[in-house]
């Protein structure tokens, strides 16, 4: 028997014998269900031989036989009832499995959420997307889908979302573009570096999203459910369906706060804070204002993570306040990396090492947080450097900086879209899909192996824009991406290490060496990312205004 969990309470699996029943007995389960018509295979024993091999093990036995592709909302109800009845642990049974899996999808629709639903089922062999649609609407078959229809639909109105937006309503004012996205404000991510070092104010990285929507562009102000690439189809939650000629995937990623065992309880009090979050990012200035002695812990978390450099730029600033207030040599800085350099381009380390060493800050490497108790003030680090076993070490902390681990949307994980790992699977110059053609991501959520930054985002939606233009026109891709991404390190208030590079580690400068040299930390970076940047990303990429973003062509790569 191939014996496929989908719950604690559910196990599954294709066609059984009788003599499999003891087995099922051994392994803990107290109910039987059969989904399976008696008759539907030549070699396949009744129900009835099933029923009383179940009773001889003392098992309770319910046969609910659905026809193969026609499960009904009655079959799907009957089944549920049939879970809140049996006593479980249940296992139920099909000629494949696929039917008990989707009875027990449906059944749960409504009080579970559909990724994790999806998640479930996906983990055992078992694909749902096919009644995503009755998922999203609670279990039932929808009578009336509403279908609205674009000629694309953009996933996502973060800085990906909206310049893309923006990008190709510059190319083709024509088009018929939807934006979705639920959020109200839109925020500037780029600057809680800046809040938490008390340069910036909070309210300088937050709009309004409806203030930046794109003239004529359509906003759908909801969350998506599910993703039917082979029906051009968007999901949304309540099961409202919207069509399109081309999709592009830009959700941004998730923080998986709840990562780290009992940071979330914590965050906001205790010394416990963190600048990737709007509101907490006050909180990082306020306690590097009131510290004057004990341990500060800055953590990175493993990659991916967006803006790779900014767990160290919390460290950076913090010093610089504390060198100024003349409390540095009372104070224990540590930097918790779980990776094992502290940038991952080396051109830019050895500036970046002279910054660690005048704060003196210690690197531990390898050091991944993995538990925090905020009353205790205490961090919990597993640590696993090559060739060792891993061990855990606990380090106590009057101010801790956490860096939350980043995943893909749930949404996105579960979706036929994501490779293994949960990205969305693009080719890594043009960003096109590598399964359906009509399909582009950018930003944080796909998965080409360049830094996930704003600045990337700002190269990628001219290059999107350009070969969904082309593909409009029946035309082969035309633009390229290159990985570049920027990093501006600010290593101290007044200078930064602009670090520029693109896909392995190649050096991607803006500008030439005598006006900033990015491997060097240097005024014209920070008067940079202070006063040009936040107007560069507002009025220009958020407006499809490409200043030094001009794609690359295709042919460049072929050549």
């Amino acid at each position: 028997m191939d014996i496929r969990h989908i719950s604690p309470d559910l196990a599954v699996s294709g066609q059984i014998a009788a003599a499999d029943v003891a087995e099922l007995k051994a392994k803990g389960f107290r109910s039987v269900v059969c989904n399976r018509p008696d008759g539907e295979g030549g070699d396949q024993p009744s129900s009835e031989e099933i029923a009383r091999a179940a009773e001889a093990q003392g098992l309770e036995f319910r046969y609910l036989p659905v026809v193969s592709g026609k499960v009904s909302d009655a079959d799907a109800a009957a089944f549920g009832e049939a879970l809140r009845e049996l006593p479980g642990p249940v296992f139920a049974y099909c000629r494949s499995g696929m039917r008990s899996s989707t009875l027990w999808a449906l059944s749960q629709a409504g009080t579970k959420p559909m990724t994790e639903i999806l998640a479930a089922t996906q983990a055992a062999g078992y694909d749902m997307h096919g009644v995503a649609r009755r998922i999203a609407n609670g279990g039932k078959t929808p009578t009336d889908t509403g279908d609205a229809s674009f000629d694309v639909v953009i996933v996502g109105a973060g800085a990906a979302g909206i310049a893309v937006a923006s990008s190709l309503r510059a190319r083709n004012a024509g088009l018929n573009i939807a934006l979705i996205d639920p959020a109200d404000i839109h925020y500037y991510q780029p600057g809680w570096t800046m809040v938490g070092g008390g340069v910036f104010a909070p309210a300088d990285t937050a709009k309004t999203m409806g203030s930046l929507i794109p003239r004529g562009v359509h906003w759908i102000k909801a969350a998506v459910a599910a993703f039917e690439p082979d029906n051009n189809a968007v999901i949304l939650d309540g099961c409202r369906v919207v069509k399109y000629d081309r999709l592009i995937v830009c959700p941004g990623l998730k923080l998986n706060w709840d990562g780290v065992a009992g940071l979330e309880e914590t965050l906001g009090r205790n010394g416990v804070t963190s600048n990737y979050r709007y509101d907490l990012a006050p909180y990082t200035w306020q306690l590097v204002q009131d510290m004057k002695a004990g341990r500060a812990i800055f953590t990175q978390p493993p990659m991916p993570i967006k803006c790779a450099g900014a767990p160290q730029k919390a460290l950076y600033l913090s010093g610089d306040h504390w060198a100024r207030a003349g409390v540095l040599k009372d104070i224990d800085i540590q930097f918790n990396n779980a990776g094992g350099v502290l940038f991952g381009v080396k051109d830019y380390v050895p500036a970046l090492e002279k910054y660690i060493e005048k704060y003196g800050a210690t690197l531990n490497f390898f050091h991944n947080l993995v538990a925090i108790d905020g009353p205790a003030k205490k961090a919990t680090f597993e640590v696993k450097k090559p060739d060792a076993e891993p061990t855990t070490v606990e380090m106590e902390f009057d101010m801790i900086h956490v860096v939350p681990p980043q995943v893909a949307p749930d949404f996105i994980r579960v979706s036929p879209l994501a490779d293994a790992a949960g990205w969305v699977d693009v080719d890594q110059a043009t960003l096109r899909h590598k399964t359906y053609d009509n399909v582009w991501s950018l930003g944080d959520v796909m998965n080409a192996p360049n830094a996930k930054t704003a600045a990337a985002a700002r190269m990628q939606a001219p290059v999107v824009a350009e070969n969904v233009a082309a593909d409009i026109a029946g035309r082969a891709p035309v633009a390229q991406y290159n990985g570049y991404g920027s990093c501006p390190l600010t290593v101290e208030r007044g200078k930064i290490v602009l670090a520029e590079f693109g896909y392995g580690g190649t050096l991607l400068p803006s500008f030439p060496k005598f006006v900033i040299d990015g491997t060097k930390p240097t005024r014209a970076a920070w008067f940079l990312k202070e006063r040009m940047l936040p107007p560069i990303y507002w009025r220009a990429m958020l407006r499809g205004k490409e200043w030094m973003a001009k794609p690359e062509p295709l042919s460049v790569a072929a050549e």
